[in-house]
């Protein structure tokens, strides 16, 4: 068990022990202790006082606060013992009643994006510092009862320097100058919210207003907040519409007005997620304001997290899950609201890409994927703790929970889906739910028995697998049926909703020309509506992609998309043929080879840039990893002059231009690709309408330092004409790619035993494993070994280093390019012979399993 974990049963004893009323936290930036005294740190370092009341039974308790030292501490006005700090709980001696805590101590800022975080912009010295508080992270700025049901008031105080910007839950206030340049920023109280969402926001910020005008002409202020240094690169104006236009739908179909008094969206560095929805303060990680050329789906993509988070507002923080086991109920809802408010979105604009297209693109691939590993598990996962939460941010609890309520939405249909989730805001405003409260509600608004549908869908793991069986006469159907199956490791056969899809080749195009929908269950149902209508040229089962589940083709269906995936004219009919397609390939069903072949013929003229994206990246993966051995070089370089041919044949100046460059670039592998890429980052010869901005440029250099072309005189060059945070971090990836022993090893170090910023270590875990570059890696096998023996251990720093880090290592610098047998035999020893906890095995095992189906696949 690391150190300062809470365990759901820790959480219930003390939802009995006690009740939270309110909590007023005193944050002092000014770096100073209370008497004036200057801190031995004040760039690591600030000050906080809390005053928690909240009522108990006779009893012992903790409250949780991580902090570097505890200043004074008392509870209704004694004093607590210094002994009751252990450097995260506080344990309280409580009388029945109510009482007030007020404690004041030295806490540390975060630089893993961890509690409150602190960052000095390199491109203007400016400082800037956000909370994230999920999932118990609060602990580490104020002192809390830290567990989702123990809702209470929150009310800031913030002193820091005057000319800041300073935001938090309630609406921002005026601050009163207090001496010293400093100024003090008290906020009004919220309503009872979860620690969990309570948020800080300071630093030098520009900002920018507008508002939200409902029909009845009341307002919610809006505010858009990125550092200085990014002012230039604010699109504002499509952001706000985003915003709008979700208030709108999600109001409409919510029920509820928006609950908060103001919305702030707060653009910031170093940040470990997409996004957080603190309630009316939300952040964003700020690649999200794009400083480079971007294709429309990264624009896309931002516009589905703005609508994420603000669904959130609604579900997660007016109505909060009571422990972190309905974490995915509260993730799925917004993922597919999200997507449902893109579809209202286009229905009222047009404007937009199709987002269940998107979402069967990327999402669930994503979910697929994960469903499919050893460690996967239930929707409705078992969080007996915090470690157990922080590991099921992952496909599961996101994109298959969101994939199940598609499906749940199919069931009780889509108005009476929301009829439920209208009733259930109505009743449990600001209160605390566990998942049977919202199927009590779709039950009584659909009048439909949901029994089965947690024990099939959210208590079991694994996908099923569909497929078409029939009869057929003259060219027409005379028995048709559906047939499932599961894996043997999760057998559960489930209850769908699908549709199946007709299509025929018709004047060129591949174009649906029959539907029908229906129930299936059991390992086969038959479907008498598709009697006597004629074959198809492509069956496509799941069409519009209700459920989940892989889909298999039969031969004629696969061989008519082999050959026409460019005329199928639907975005989310070809997103389910790519899906089946990659399903098949990452089984070893379809070779390597054939799925390449597919992406570069249908690829180019894909109109869901979404999907563009992930075809190059998964025919990436299948090139590198799926591919005999022997037949890999041979293999990529047919693709690489695939791509080539398309970036030829490209739109100048279009997204599909901008998508095939930089999958150009990852693909070159020999000395003339290299010479192309050194010839465009000179100028010379760039395809017309490409633009070399700062985020191509690094790209570029960073694949040529991975083939030996480029080193740290040209890195070091790249970066002294892009001195910003983003290019001192993609500069620590290009130097953790390059074919250099000594820019290895460095990595390695700030890897593994410095402390090193959390998007640094990212870039630098991230690019550090490259294939054809054996020789220099293979003593990091090893030395993987033995980091993870130490993380096991929790030896050195690895007692106190953060969650996201220890992923970084245990996840990323996995050594999959060197991942032969060999190898895999060591990493069982090895597991057999260490005693690692959950957390980290899990990890491990899921690289371990991809490094299986490779050679698996490499193999058949």
């Amino acid at each position: 068990m690391f150190r300062a974990n809470i365990t759901r049963d820790e959480a219930n004893t003390r939802s009995r022990q006690l009740r939270t009323a309110s909590y007023e936290a005193l944050v002092d930036l000014s770096g100073r202790l209370p008497d004036g005294t200057p801190l031995a740190q004040p760039e690591a370092t600030f000050v906080s006082t809390t005053t928690a009341r909240f009522s108990s039974i006779a009893c012992v308790a903790n409250a949780n606060v991580i902090a570097d030292e505890i200043l004074s501490a008392t509870l209704d006005g004694e004093a607590v013992p210094a002994e009751a700090f252990d450097g995260e709980h506080l344990t309280l001696t409580l009388a029945e009643g109510d009482h007030e805590l007020v404690v004041t101590a030295v806490m540390r800022f975060s630089r893993t994006g961890e509690g409150l975080h602190r960052f000095v912009d390199p491109a203007d010295d400016r400082t800037y510092l956000y909370t994230q508080f999920e999932v118990a992270d609060a602990r580490r700025m104020y002192v809390t009862f830290e567990q989702p049901d123990l809702k209470a008031t929150f009310q800031l105080s913030v002193i820091a320097p005057q000319g800041w910007t300073v935001l938090s839950n309630a609406p921002a206030v005026e601050p009163v100058a207090s001496g010293d340049d400093l100024a003090r920023w008290d906020f009004p109280a919220t309503k009872r919210l979860s620690t969990y969402i309570t948020a800080l926001i300071a630093g030098e910020f520009h900002s920018v207003t507008d508002e939200y005008v409902r029909e009845d002409g009341s307002v919610i202020p809006l505010s858009i907040h990125v550092r200085t240094s990014l002012a230039e690169h604010l699109d504002a104006d499509r952001i706000f519409e985003t915003t709008k236009r979700g208030f709108a739908v999600f109001e409409e179909h919510f029920g509820q007005p928006y609950p908060f008094d103001d919305y702030a969206q707060v653009f910031v560095p170093e940040f470990n997620f997409g996004a957080m929805e603190n309630a009316g303060c939300i952040t964003f990680r700020d690649e999200y304001i794009f400083r480079s050329r971007q294709t429309s789906a990264s624009y896309e993509s931002r516009d589905n997290t703005i609508l994420h988070e603000m669904a959130h507002m609604w579900f997660g923080d007016l109505v909060t899950m009571v422990w972190w086991d309905d974490l995915w109920l509260n993730e799925s809802f917004a993922e597919w609201a999200s997507h449902f408010a893109q579809e209202e979105i286009r229905a009222r604009f047009g404007d937009r890409a199709n987002p269940w297209a998107t979402f069967t693109n990327s999402r669930k691939t994503w979910a697929y994927r994960q469903d499919q590993l050893p460690s996967t598990h239930p929707i409705a996962a078992d969080m007996v703790d915090l470690e157990a939460v922080e590991l099921n941010f992952d496909g599961i609890t996101y994109a298959k929970g969101a994939s199940a309520l598609r499906q749940l939405v199919a069931f009780v249909g889509k108005d009476d889906f929301l009829a439920g989730v209208r009733a259930y805001f109505a009743k449990h405003a600001w209160g605390n739910t566990q998942l049977p409260d919202l199927l009590d509600e779709l039950e009584v608004a659909s009048g439909r028995d949901l029994s089965f549908f947690s024990s099939q869908w959210l208590q079991t793991a694994g996908v099923n697998t569909l497929a078409a069986d029939w009869d057929e006469r003259d060219g027409a159907f005379t028995r048709f049926a559906i047939r499932q199956w599961a894996s043997p490791q999760w057998p559960t056969l489930r209850r769908h909703r699908i549709a199946v899809g007709l299509y025929n080749l018709v004047d060129g195009v591949l174009t649906r020309t029959d539907r029908v929908e229906t129930d299936i269950d059991g390992e086969s149902t038959d479907v008498p509506e598709l009697v006597g209508k004629p074959r198809p040229d492509l069956l496509l089962l799941n069409d519009d992609d209700l459920t989940y589940a892989k889909i298999r083709l039969d031969p004629r269906s696969l061989a008519t998309l082999v050959g026409n995936v460019h005329l199928l004219d639907d975005e989310l009919a070809r997103a389910l043929a790519w899906g089946a397609t990659w399903d098949l390939t990452r089984d070893g069903e379809m070779s390597a080879s054939d799925y390449v072949d597919l992406v570069l013929r249908g690829v180019g003229v894909e109109t869901d840039l979404t999907a563009v994206t992930a075809l190059l990246g998964q025919a990436r993966l299948a090139v590198d990893y799926y591919a005999p051995r022997a037949d890999r070089k041979a293999l990529a370089q047919r693709f690489t002059a695939g791509l080539a041919q398309l970036l030829k044949d490209a739109a100048p100046g279009s997204d599909h231009q901008l998508a095939l460059t930089r999958a150009l670039a990852l693909s070159i592998g020999s000395e003339p690709g290299a010479a192309v890429l050194k010839a465009w980052l000179d100028g010379e010869e760039v395809p017309e309408g490409l633009v070399l901005d700062a985020d191509l440029r690094w790209r570029l250099l960073t694949e040529l330092a991975r083939v030996g072309a480029a080193g740290e005189a040209e890195i070091a060059a790249e970066l002294a004409g892009d001195r910003t945070a983003t290019g001192a971090e993609k500069a620590a990836g290009a130097r953790s790619a390059s074919r250099d022993a000594d820019a290895k090893a460095a990595a390695w170090r700030a890897a593994t035993a410095e402390d090193t910023a959390n998007e640094t270590h990212f870039q630098i875990a991230s690019q550090f494993w490259q294939l054809d570059q054996d020789e220099i890696l293979a003593p990091y096998t090893d030395a993987y070994l033995d980091v993870v023996a130490e993380i096991g251990a929790q030896k050195g720093r690895w007692a106190t280093a953060s969650t996201t880090i220890r992923q970084h290592v245990l996840g990323l610098l996995f050594p999959r390019p060197l991942a032969d047998r060999t190898f895999l035999t060591k990493l069982d020893a090895f597991l057999a012979d260490h005693d690692l906890p959950d957390s980290v095995k899990r990890l491990v095992l899921e690289r371990r399993d991809d490094a299986l189906r490779a050679l698996h696949n490499q193999g058949a």
